[in-house]
């Protein structure tokens, strides 16, 4: 629900193209990640979570994250091959988290104020367990092509989530661009999968609603907590889950440790577990979530780009023209009032 607590503060989520001199440094990586104490400022105040950072910067970095994020279905599939789903889920947000809490420690950041510790929890549910976990599920019976659907809903989910959260208003046009883009993406991934309706598609279902609820709530820390520390908190808050999960499922599920089966456990737990992640929050932080969500309408095709080069799966003549609608719809979103 919209939050009333300051009469003072900004209704959107993260406005582009503020900066304050106070503010933390852009923090993509460890190596450019202040040592200092985070900003303490509400999420829903004016203040940005990095200085200088501009819309044009704040989209490439979101479509970074998206570019890390096309890969997550291909390299589960590659882990699925060596190891069970429930051991990739844990294995990976146990690594991820190893990966985040060195960081913290290095650079000896303080934990957050308690007022951020909700909406850690939040990403962590939704980003951290809740997707990876239903989409692995999916993925053992659904192909990467039907697992896609589930990006092609994400940006109006996220939106949606982002404008009941904080009240924000994007404009018609936004919204008629970015249900186009929706539908089209919907309409290509499904037809390929045949349109019917299996287990799957709840995991998958399930799966959207989650992570865009993590990914609102960790758009708007990234406003107030440097990117990268949200989801580095949100993993070393889900360590006393992660690691005795991993020790069971790794004890009850059988494991062969292959070339495909490592390299894509790897990807997803540091790419697209931790470092996509980084990149995403921050450029959602400097665009706000329901145009930066909009980025992700090319998620499904290149998802399929990579399912192709990496899995072999056969694509269809429909994704050229597919391409084409989809980035148009981002042309209009990106220059909408969002």
């Amino acid at each position: 629900m919209r939050d009333n607590d300051s009469a003072t503060v900004d209704e959107s989520i993260a406005v582009a193209g503020r900066s304050s001199a106070s503010a933390p440094p852009p923090a993509g990586t460890c190596a450019h990640a202040s040592a200092g104490a985070p900003v303490h400022t509400d999420p829903d105040g004016a203040r940005d979570g990095g200085a200088g950072a501009s819309r044009r910067g704040g989209t490439v970095l979101a479509a970074l994250g998206v570019l890390a994020f096309s890969l997550t279905f291909p390299a589960t599939a590659w882990g699925l091959e060596g190891f069970g789903p429930w051991s990739l889920v844990t294995v990976r947000s146990a690594l991820a988290a190893l990966i985040a809490g060195g960081c913290l420690l290095a650079l000896r950041v303080p934990v957050p104020d308690r007022r951020y510790w909700p909406g850690l929890a939040v990403v962590a549910a939704g980003t951290v367990l809740g997707f990876p976990l239903l989409t692995t599920l999916a993925l053992r019976t659904a192909s990467t092509a039907h697992a896609a659907v589930v990006v092609g809903l994400l940006p109006l989910t996220t939106a949606g989530f982002a404008a009941v959260r904080t009240g924000s208003r994007p404009s018609p046009a936004f919204w008629g661009a970015a249900g186009a883009g929706a539908a089209a993406v919907l309409a290509f991934t499904v037809t390929r999968s045949g349109g019917a309706l299996t287990t799957a598609d709840l995991y998958l279902f399930g799966a959207l609603l989650v992570c865009a609820a993590g990914y609102t709530e960790g758009g708007r820390l990234a406003r107030v907590i440097p990117g990268w520390q949200v989801i580095a908190w949100a993993l070393v808050m889900c360590l006393p889950l992660t690691v005795p999960g991993a020790l069971i499922a790794l004890g009850h599920e059988s494991v062969e440790l292959t070339g495909r089966g490592v390299a894509g456990l790897l990807w997803v737990a540091v790419g697209s577990q931790f470092l996509g992640l980084v990149v995403w929050y921050r450029g959602m932080a400097a665009i706000g979530v329901p145009r930066a969500s909009q980025l992700q309408l090319a998620q499904p095709l290149l998802t399929l780009g990579w399912s192709v080069l990496l899995l072999g799966e056969p694509l269809g003549w429909t994704a050229p023209l597919t391409a084409v609608a989809v980035l148009v719809c981002i042309a209009v979103t990106q220059r909408a009032r969002a």
